[in-house]
């Protein structure tokens, strides 16, 4: 990595540099986020999907 910045810094690209790593790093949060927020959706699924099987059995009890 250091030589990769050492070329950059010698061409005068600190500019797209310092841009490449800031769309990288908004670019692995967003897909962090997506993924957090599918693991989400699927844990309040199996909640649901959970009230919906003690509803049956409290009903199937009467």
């Amino acid at each position: 990595m250091d030589d990769l910045t050492r070329a950059f810094a010698s061409r005068g690209d600190l500019a797209h540099l310092a841009l490449f790593l800031w769309a990288s790093g908004a670019s692995g949060l967003l897909v962090w986020a997506l993924r957090e927020l599918a693991s989400s959706n699927r844990r309040f699924n199996d909640f649901v999907a959970e009230i919906a099987r003690l509803n049956r059995f409290f009903n199937d009890r009467r």
